[in-house]
C-alpha cells in the first residue's frame, strides 16, 4: 500500500498505518453505500477515513497509471483550499492499494470537523431572517470560490458543513474530489448553484446577494441561475425514474 502524509502528520506514520490496518474490523461508522466514512482516534485527535470503493476495470487501470485516485485528489485539493484560505478539514493522509497493473482501494484521511448544520438543512429554518442571513453569507462564500477560480463541482446541499460564529457563518467543503482551477466565466459561475436547491425563493435570495455583490443585473443573474437549477432538477427526476423503471424490471 502507497501512503502520503501531509507533512504536519509524518511523525504519526506508524499510527496513521495501524488506522489503515484496523479500518475493515475497527473505528465509528459514519456513512455507508458507495463509500465508507469512519471516525478514528489518532493520538487523542479525532479524524475520518474515506475508503473509496473499488473502481470499475477500466478505471482500475485509469488510477493505476493515467489519472490521480480520488484518495489522492482529495488530498492535494485540500492542501490548495488551505493555501488560499478556503475552509476545509485539514487533511492527514492518503493510502492506495495497487498491483502492478491495476488500481484497488483508496482512502482519505482528513480532521473530524464538528459543525453545527449543512446546507440541506437551511430549508428547514423556521427563522426566515436567519435563513436569509445564512444564504447569503454562503453565496458570499461562493463568490469568493469563483473570485479564487475554484469550480467545486459537487457544490451540493451536503457538502459544506457550516459552523455558527457569533454573528456569522464559517462554511467548510468537504467530498473534493471533483474540481477545476480556472477562470469562471457567468455562466459556470451561475452553473455552480444548479445543485445547491429546487427552492425558487432560495434561490432569488442567493441571486440577489451575487448580483448585489457583482453589480451585475438581477434579473439576469435570476433567470440564468433559475434555469441551470431546473435543468438539474429535470436531469436529476429522469435519472430517478429510469432507476425505479430498471429496479421494476430486475424483479
Amino acid at each position: 500500500m502507497k501512503i502520503v502524509y501531509a507533512d504536519a502528520f509524518k511523525d504519526q506514520a506508524e499510527k496513521i498505518d495501524q488506522i489503515l490496518s484496523d479500518f475493515s474490523e475497527k473505528g465509528k461508522t459514519l456513512s455507508s453505500g458507495r463509500n465508507i466514512i469512519k471516525t478514528f482516534d489518532l493520538n487523542g485527535r479525532q479524524v475520518n477515513v474515506k475508503s473509496f470503493r473499488i473502481p470499475n476495470l477500466i478505471n482500475k487501470i485509469v488510477y493505476r497509471f493515467f489519472r490521480k485516485s480520488k484518495a489522492a485528489r482529495s488530498f492535494s485539493y485540500a492542501e490548495y483550499l488551505l493555501s488560499r484560505e478556503v475552509g476545509t478539514p485539514f487533511p492527514v493522509a492518503y493510502a492506495e492499494e495497487c498491483n502492478w497493473i491495476t488500481f484497488g482501494r483508496s482512502y482519505y484521511i482528513c480532521d473530524h470537523l464538528e459543525y453545527d448544520f449543512t446546507f440541506r438543512d437551511i430549508e428547514k429554518f423556521e427563522d426566515e431572517a436567519q435563513k436569509e442571513s445564512v444564504l447569503r453569507a454562503f453565496t458570499r462564500f461562493t463568490y469568493d470560490l469563483h473570485e479564487k477560480n475554484i469550480e467545486f463541482l459537487d457544490h451540493s446541499p451536503g457538502n459544506t458543513l457550516i459552523r455558527i460564529n457569533a454573528d456569522d457563518f464559517e462554511f467548510f467543503l468537504v467530498d473534493l474530489n471533483r474540481m477545476n482551477f480556472k477562470r469562471l466565466d457567468f455562466k459556470q459561475r451561475m452553473k455552480n448553484f444548479a445543485r445547491l436547491t429546487p427552492n425558487k425563493e432560495m434561490i432569488k435570495i442567493m441571486a440577489n446577494e451575487y448580483a448585489i455583490i457583482t453589480a451585475w443585473n438581477e434579473n439576469e443573474v435570476f433567470e440564468t441561475m433559475w434555469g441551470y437549477t431546473k435543468e438539474f432538477q429535470e436531469k436529476f427526476l429522469r435519472k430517478k425514474r429510469l432507476k425505479k423503471k430498471l429496479k421494476f424490471w430486475k424483479k
